[in-house]
C-alpha cells in the first residue's frame, strides 16, 4: 500500500493518477475533498480518507502501509498564519517521518523556496553545514527548510526510515491546479487571462541584470515530477535531498509566449511594477542543480517548456 498526503492536490492527483495505473498495489489518497478538486482523479480503485481520520487509518494499516509519499502542505508563499504552517508543514512532516522510522519508507516534498534569494546557489546539498546557510524570503520556504535540517540532523546521527527522500520542487506546472487560487502557475493565469480576452500581464524587472520579462525560473512540467517520484518509489535504496527541476531557466516572456502560441493568439504583454509587498522577496533567477539526481540513476530526458506547454493545454486545458 502506498500513502500519498496532498492526494487530491496538483502533484498529487496527478502522481495517484499515475500510480493507479499499474494496480500492482492499493493507492491511498489522503486529502480534503471540495468542488475544485472533485473531477481530479480518472481511477475508481483509489482509496480516499480524510486527513482528520489520518491518524485512526495509519494505525489499522500499519502492516500494509510501504511507502508515504507526503506532498500535503500550505503551500501558500504569502501565508501569514504561522500556526498554521507549523501545524501543516512542519509537525504533520515530523509526525509522518517519525512513523516511517526503520521499518517504512518516506518521500517528502521540499522545495526551492528554502534556497531564498539562490546567493548559496540551488544545490541540493544536504549536510548541515550547507543547509545553515539558506535563509527562505518567506514563512513557507523557512516551514520546509526547518523539516530539511531536522532530516538531515537524525540521518547524521543514523536515525531514518528504511528510505528517506526529500524532493526540492522548482516552477512546477500542469493539469489539475485549478484550485491553487493565486498560487497557479503562471502558465495557467495567462491561459485563462487570453481565453477571457483579458490583458496578459508580466512584472516589469526592478533589478538592472534583467529586462522586463526575462526574469528567469526552472519551469519544470508536472507530469516530469511525477516521474521523479515513481523513479525514486521503484528505487527503495536511494536515499537524501535532491533537486526536482529540469535545469533549464527560462524567462517568463518565453513562458507567455508559448501560452500565446497555443491558443493561436496575438502576443500582447502589458509590464507592471511588482507589488511593493513582494519586491524585496522576488527572486530573478533559479536553476535546479540537477546533477545529483542524474549521478543518482535517474535517465530520462525533461520536456522543453514548449513541449509541456503545448501538452498543458492542447490535451487538457481545451478539452475542460
Amino acid at each position: 500500500m502506498i500513502l500519498v498526503t496532498g492526494g487530491a492536490g496538483f502533484i498529487g492527483s496527478n502522481l495517484v493518477n499515475h500510480l493507479s495505473k499499474s494496480k500492482k498495489t492499493q493507492i491511498v489518497s489522503v486529502d480534503w475533498k471540495n468542488k475544485e478538486n472533485s473531477d481530479y482523479f480518472n481511477c475508481d480503485s483509489i482509496l480516499k480518507v480524510s486527513p482528520k481520520n489520518l491518524h485512526n487509518f495509519l494505525k489499522k494499516n500499519h502492516k500494509s502501509i510501504e511507502l508515504i509519499i507526503h506532498l500535503g502542505a500550505i503551500t501558500s508563499t504569502v501565508e501569514k498564519n504561522v500556526r498554521l504552517i507549523v501545524e501543516n508543514n512542519i509537525n504533520l512532516s515530523i509526525f509522518l517521518w517519525d512513523w516511517c522510522v526503520k521499518k517504512k519508507r518516506f518521500i517528502y516534498a521540499s522545495s526551492a523556496a528554502t534556497y531564498g534569494n539562490g546567493e548559496n546557489d540551488f544545490i541540493d546539498n544536504d549536510s548541515s553545514n550547507y543547509l545553515s546557510e539558506l535563509l527562505p524570503l518567506n514563512v513557507y520556504g523557512w516551514s520546509k527548510h526547518i523539516v530539511d535540517k531536522f532530516v538531515a540532523n537524525k540521518t547524521k546521527m543514523n536515525i531514518t526510515p528504511a528510505q528517506c527522500v526529500g524532493l526540492k520542487f522548482f516552477n512546477v506546472y500542469g493539469p489539475n491546479e485549478n484550485h491553487k487560487g493565486e498560487m497557479r502557475s503562471i502558465a495557467l493565469k495567462i491561459y485563462q487571462k487570453i481565453k477571457k480576452k483579458s490583458e496578459v500581464r508580466l512584472f516589469k524587472s526592478h533589478n538592472p541584470d534583467y529586462k522586463d520579462g526575462e526574469q528567469l525560473r526552472d519551469f519544470i512540467y508536472v507530469k516530469d515530477v511525477v516521474d521523479i517520484i515513481c523513479w525514486f518509489a521503484e528505487n527503495a535504496k536511494i536515499d537524501g535531498l535532491f533537486n526536482v527541476g529540469s535545469g533549464q531557466p527560462r524567462s517568463f516572456k518565453d513562458l507567455a509566449k508559448a501560452v500565446f502560441k497555443n491558443c493561436n493568439a496575438e502576443q500582447k504583454i502589458k509590464y507592471v511594477n511588482t507589488p511593493n509587498n513582494i519586491r524585496k522577496q522576488y527572486q530573478y533567477f533559479t536553476k535546479a542543480n540537477i546533477q545529483k539526481l542524474r549521478n543518482a540513476g535517474f535517465k530520462k530526458k525533461f520536456l522543453s517548456l514548449e513541449e509541456g506547454v503545448t501538452d498543458y493545454i492542447r490535451n487538457h486545458l481545451n478539452n475542460e
